[in-house]
């Protein structure tokens, strides 16, 4: 039976016996793709890859949860958080492939959204007149005793530095409290305070 419709590169079957054949049809070309090519072509056709039910063997990702594989013998890794699809690695000097941001580029993204979205809540429940924000971000290593504001003394510990730029006719007033609001976004208190990481193996 021919295809009805077309997605990316694969049609979508009429039949549950067409789509079984796909699914096992392309689950075994994926299973022989190195994995930077098998990352690629994902990434490239998780739409149509979702009318299977497939994602280069990931399971899906529930609400709230992330899902990362990676082949071992690369740095590449394939990332599902709900709906989404994106790919993590480290540049070719640290010998990656660079199809992603790394996973400390990752955390800084993640502080930054968070950081312009909860800044531009406030704004709009205020209704104040703010425009755009930018926010630049740096993470970096320092030595514990060079941080006159941190508890730890010895060793080295991990800096960010945040800058954010807020666009619009603002008061100097609304402006210093919209950087006293940054400190407050979800990702600012999971990050300054203490994680508890529990991991196992399944």
């Amino acid at each position: 039976m021919l295809p009805e419709t077309s997605v990316g590169f694969l049609p979508r079957f009429s039949t549950p016996a067409a789509r079984g054949a796909a699914k096992q049809l392309v689950q075994s070309l994926l299973r022989g793709m190195p994995d930077a090519a098998r990352s690629a072509f994902c990434g490239k056709n998780w739409q149509s890859l979702d009318l299977l039910n497939l994602g280069s063997g990931m399971e899906k990702s529930e609400s709230g949860s992330v899902v990362v594989r990676g082949s071992a013998a690369g740095f590449a890794q394939e990332i599902h958080a709900g709906p989404h699809r994106f790919h993590a690695d480290e540049p070719m000097s640290a010998g990656g492939t660079d199809t992603g941001p790394t996973p400390y580029d990752l955390l800084l993204a993640a502080l930054g959204a968070c950081t312009s979205m909860t800044v531009s809540m406030y704004a709009r429940r205020k209704a104040w007149p703010l425009e755009d924000v930018t926010v630049h971000l740096r993470h970096s290593k320092i030595h514990a005793a060079d941080c006159a504001d941190c508890e730890t003394s010895g060793g080295k510990l991990d800096r960010i530095e945040r800058e954010i730029h807020f666009a619009g006719p603002l008061t100097k007033e609304q402006k210093s409290r919209l950087m006293e609001i940054a400190d407050k976004c979800p990702v600012h208190r999971t990050l300054t305070s203490g994680v508890d990481i529990k991991s196992r193996e399944v």
